[in-house]
């Protein structure tokens, strides 16, 4: 059944009342989860200030101890350090910069001399480009007042947030776009599985949902192994007979029209696998807010994904919720 991707003389109202929604989201809560996402950082760079014993005493046993904290010390330099760039300056192995940022770990495959040279070398980077503007102390040798320790941490942190301020964004909009599809199921009495009593996507009883879900396809490009693919909502229809598959919901938002072809191409991606796996009976739409042009919504119907608008989201009974 096709609800909206059929129907492209609505599209163009749609994307307007879509745009000033995310827009007016934007105004009033955006701003409010950038700075609770930055009180947060800021606790995690004092901490790592006061691990390093406040960029005085850095070590590579430092980052031997706490490996996450290299992002950190990437943004207390001036200026402050790319990832990449942080590679090419030191000379240091790419797999080692990129575990201990992305996994918060270390390298398992290197001696322990190799794995403390790679962490002198990050060490001794940071130590000549810290910024002794934000850490004047490092000039004195003296011991800083809280108040220049908070300064400094506050500084940290907001380039740390400014660094991933897309992302803090758009974690914020997904969080509200599931509460909202809670609140449209609850309020048909379908009934939310804890994490506890969460069964194979294919056997939740009828009238249940969870979110983020991982599901087994096979990937082509992992000639054929099986992997697991996040999917944010699934929702097992209360008429549904054994046998049934549930409906798949990806919660998407863009906040502008310039990003959002890889994101689409991501789609397109999830639903051949799906398909390939479990063939074409299987549902898989979109929970659109945002900045979706004509362009956008003409790809997605072309590769057959329907979805729901946010600001018309009874759209959903249409797919027999």
């Amino acid at each position: 059944m096709a609800v909206n991707r059929d129907k492209p003389d609505r599209w163009k109202a749609d994307v307007a009342a879509s745009v000033d929604m995310y827009n007016s989201w934007f105004m009033n809560f955006a701003p409010q989860a950038f700075r609770d996402t930055r009180i947060k950082v800021t606790e995690v760079v004092a901490s790592t200030l006061k691990a390093t014993n406040n960029l005085k005493t850095l070590q590579p046993e430092i980052l031997r101890q706490n490996p996450g904290i290299l992002p950190t010390l990437r943004m207390c330099t001036c200026p402050p350090i790319a990832r990449d760039r942080l590679i090419g300056l030191a000379n240091v192995a790419e797999n080692v910069v990129k575990r201990m940022e992305v996994k918060g770990k270390l390298p398992v495959r290197l001696t322990d001399a190799r794995l403390n040279e790679e962490l002198g070398k990050i060490t001794d980077i940071v130590t000549r480009l810290a910024d002794r503007d934000i850490f004047p102390w490092l000039n004195t040798n003296q011991t800083p007042l809280e108040s220049e320790i908070y300064r400094a941490a506050t500084i940290v942190a907001d380039r740390l947030c400014g660094s991933s301020a897309d992302p803090i964004v758009r974690n914020a909009q997904e969080t509200r776009q599931l509460k909202e599809i809670a609140t449209w199921l609850d309020a048909r009495e379908y009934r939310l599985l804890p994490a506890g009593q969460r069964v194979k996507f294919d056997e939740m009883p009828p009238g249940t949902y969870s979110f983020r879900l991982n599901i087994l396809v096979n990937s082509a490009e992992e000639g054929g192994k099986t992997v697991n693919i996040p999917i944010d909502a699934v929702i097992m229809r209360k008429t549904a007979q054994p046998g049934d598959y549930p409906l798949l919901v990806e919660a998407k938002s863009a906040g502008d029209f310039t990003n959002v072809n890889k994101r689409r191409k991501e789609e397109a991606k999830k639903v051949q696998q799906l398909n390939a796996t479990y063939g074409n009976t299987i549902e898989f739409v979109l929970f659109l807010c945002g900045y979706f042009d004509s362009g956008d919504l003409g790809y997605f119907a072309a590769e057959g994904i329907d979805w729901v608008w946010e600001h018309r989201i009874d759209d959903f009974a249409g797919f027999g919720l």
